[in-house]
């Protein structure tokens, strides 16, 4: 297996970095905020844009989505008079387009999807074995779409692949007066941005271990 220079762009957490470095390749997380994973020495804080020219193999990035998730679209009308929303349309783009071979780009269901182009998939956390649901959008540049054993509704799991990692139940949640549902995890992490925006385990191994 080659070994590669990976940047994990808008990552404080370090959860994608620590799964690409158990493989052995040279990953590092990048962002203005001091990493809350294990490892500064595999962090670089600052401006990411400083750094996606230094020759990396592979970026992932999760660009903040304040600005662009359809969750917040009762405030679009404001973000785009006073600029935000611009700014963060073209710092998307700036993750998208940067000259690297392999990239994937993550992002909520937000106005991207219009104002670029439809992801390559939608995933879930539930997808790859963690009970939870949070549609995922990932937009990829020679990268496959990540895979996963299925299991369809009211049926039993169909293994493709014992490699692969096994979808489960979509977990809890919570339906409101107006009949709008919503995971409970997601709803219990209201007014929490770093919870609500986390990678789940079963992903962050998935993209190191299907694309490393």
């Amino acid at each position: 297996m080659k070994k590669m220079r990976v940047l994990l762009a808008c990552e404080e957490s370090q959860a994608v970095c620590m799964e690409f470095r158990k493989l052995g390749h040279e990953a590092f997380s990048a962002d203005i905020l001091e990493c809350s994973g294990s490892h500064p020495e595999w962090h670089i804080q600052g401006d990411v844009l400083d750094v996606i020219d230094d020759n990396w193999d592979l970026m992932i990035a999760f660009p903040p989505c304040t600005h662009l998730a359809v969750s917040g679209a009762r405030h679009f009308e404001k973000k785009r008079k006073d600029g935000r929303q611009q700014k963060a349309i073209q710092f998307f783009m700036k993750m998208i387009n940067a000259n690297i071979p392999k990239i994937a780009v993550e992002n909520p269901i937000g106005i991207m999807s219009t104002q670029y182009d439809l992801p390559t998939q939608i995933i879930h956390p539930f997808h790859f074995g963690d009970p939870y649901s949070k549609s995922t959008c990932l937009w990829l540049k020679n990268l496959p779409p990540l895979k996963y054993n299925r299991k369809p509704k009211n049926g039993q799991l169909i293994i493709e692949d014992p490699d692969l990692p096994n979808e489960v139940d979509k977990g809890e949640f919570v339906t409101f007066s107006s009949g709008k549902r919503m995971a409970k995890w997601y709803n219990e992490a209201s007014g929490n941005g770093h919870l609500r925006s986390k990678t789940f385990p079963g992903i962050a191994k998935a993209m190191a271990n299907q694309w490393g």
